[in-house]
């Protein structure tokens, strides 16, 4: 039996309309998500660094459970499993955000301890040894060049991140993925509409591609 089949160019075009309100959703999770997981990355970053090892270990603890646990189990953990524990329910949106916040951290506590360890230390001993304290020496001296090595890596946790937030239509966040499933259940369309879906993805991670690469081509980032 022969089967014939044709991409419908027109039934992809007329999906547009309807997968264009998931952009914000999407921009907005994973973007209010990176923000958040940027300043917790951060904390946990510096602290996997410490010299004292009771403060290492809650960083190793943290970056170890979620890096090694899918972000799909801790979404679902998130939406359905912490309102057990505090009684009330959480928002889908807010679950999103809060997945890739404490996702994209325990990565980004990574990015930043790399970043900090591969400043030579003799900066920070030349830092010292012009009168500077320690806290001065990091500030002025390691966190500005750590930084600008950073920038590569957190940029493609971004991507990342904007990837992942296609797993959230299964708490019904209405980002791209979850607007393409409505507008298939009353066109029956799908292979149409996820390739629409998957080109606009697409083009929002080649923007923020792009956008690394300028940074890269100015000096403003790497060494």
């Amino acid at each position: 039996m022969e089967v014939t089949f044709q991409f419908d160019w027109a039934a992809a075009f007329r999906s547009i309309p309807h997968l264009l309100p998931g952009i914000p959703w999407t921009l907005l999770i994973s973007f209010g998500g990176l923000a958040i997981g940027f300043f917790i990355g951060i904390f946990f970053g510096l602290l996997r660094i410490s010299p004292i090892r009771w403060l290492r270990w809650p960083a190793i603890l943290y970056i170890e459970v979620f890096r090694g646990t899918p972000i799909l189990v801790q979404v679902l953990f998130i939406f359905y499993g912490l309102p057990q524990l505090l009684g009330g329910p959480i928002n889908a949106l807010t679950a999103g955000i809060a997945a890739i916040a404490v996702n994209s951290g325990a990565y980004i506590s990574e990015v930043v301890r790399g970043g900090v360890q591969s400043i030579e230390r003799g900066q920070r001993e030349a830092g010292l040894s012009l009168g500077l304290s320690r806290s001065q020496a990091f500030r002025y001296i390691i966190w500005p060049q750590a930084f600008r090595r950073m920038i590569p890596p957190l940029g493609n946790q971004g991507i990342i991140s904007i990837k992942d937030t296609s797993l959230f239509s299964v708490i019904g966040v209405g980002e791209l993925v979850r607007q393409g499933q409505i507008y298939i259940a009353t066109t029956f369309t799908a292979l149409e509409v996820y390739f629409m879906v998957a080109l606009m993805y697409l083009v929002i991670t080649w923007s923020l591609s792009i956008a690394l690469r300028m940074l890269e081509r100015k000096g403003l980032v790497g060494q």
